[in-house]
């Protein structure tokens, strides 16, 4: 059994680390606060982009850019949004099943899959999966999300595409749903997929200016880069709800083992004293004999 000094010692240190807790559970709701406006506000245009990249792609012949072209089915890239930090629950953990697990069940689709991973702890989780090939690993991005970074990611993927290096491009990170709640997606990135329309639905044709050529060649790989800033919005939100909500379950957990400690610490030191009072009354009773 612990001694009374042990109990208290353990007592104090569960008391710092709910301290602690409590410090990164305002940190991460203050954070959650601002990327929660940033995401509210990317939707709208990124949706609304989609939507017109769909219809175009609709519209338009594959050949009319290589962005549209629906090559062969050899080589495919996944994008995969992880976070730098832990302690955020099942963040990093769910995403990382979800891309192996996308890649088991997708293995007739392509003949490969390459790991595009941003985020230190999707590396360290997967690094070690023989069957993953992680070709590249940016860290230390998430911090300060700006519409540069995305922009630079962008252009690497479409450069990719374009040599036809890959055959496809997937995005895969947590939507931001609620503070505690984020759902694994997966996005088809290139090529642009056209949207569903109804049958007998009329399709209108577009007039470009200055020529087709040269839009496109603007708005697709624009196009990328929206929905890649869309995606990095949306995982730091989720990161910071994720983690808001690990910590304020970690504030609890150690507020009742706090209450089960400090019951134990009474228990124990009642229990010295009746020994103590034990030995003292035993005593006196050999003195009177």
């Amino acid at each position: 059994m612990p001694s009374l000094k042990d109990i208290k010692k353990r007592i104090g240190s569960v008391k710092n680390t709910s301290q602690i807790t409590k410090a990164m559970k305002m940190v991460s709701a203050a954070k959650l606060r601002r990327a929660q406006d940033a995401v509210v506000a990317a939707r709208p245009y990124a949706d609304k982009m989609h939507d017109v990249l769909s219809s175009l792609a609709l519209r338009e012949e594959a050949e009319s850019h290589p962005l549209l072209h629906h090559r062969g089915k050899g080589r495919a890239l996944v994008v995969l949004l992880t976070a730098d930090r832990g302690l955020c629950g099942g963040f990093n953990g769910n995403i990382a099943k979800a891309a192996e697990r996308f890649i088991r069940q997708n293995q007739d689709g392509y003949e490969a899959y390459d790991l595009l991973i941003i985020g230190r702890k999707g590396k360290e989780l997967l690094k070690s999966r023989k069957n993953l090939n992680i070709v590249k690993v940016y860290e230390n991005i998430t911090g300060s999300i700006s519409y540069s970074t995305a922009a630079l990611l962008g252009q690497e993927v479409v450069e990719s595409y374009q040599d036809e290096k890959y055959d496809a491009v997937f995005l895969m990170y947590n939507a931001f749903r609620s503070a505690i709640s984020q759902v694994a997606t997966t996005e088809k990135l290139l090529p642009i997929v056209p949207r569903q329309v109804e049958e007998g639905a009329h399709v209108a044709q577009y007039l470009y200016e200055p020529t087709k050529g040269e839009v496109l060649a603007q708005i697709l790989p624009k196009h990328v880069e929206v929905q890649i800033f869309r995606a990095l919005l949306e995982s730091v939100a989720s990161e910071h709800g994720a983690r808001m909500s690990a910590m304020d379950s970690a504030s609890k957990n150690a507020k009742e083992m706090i209450g089960k400690l400090t019951l134990q610490y009474n228990r124990a030191r009642q229990a010295a004293i009746t020994k103590e009072l034990m030995e003292i009354i035993s005593g006196a009773e050999s003195i009177k004999k």
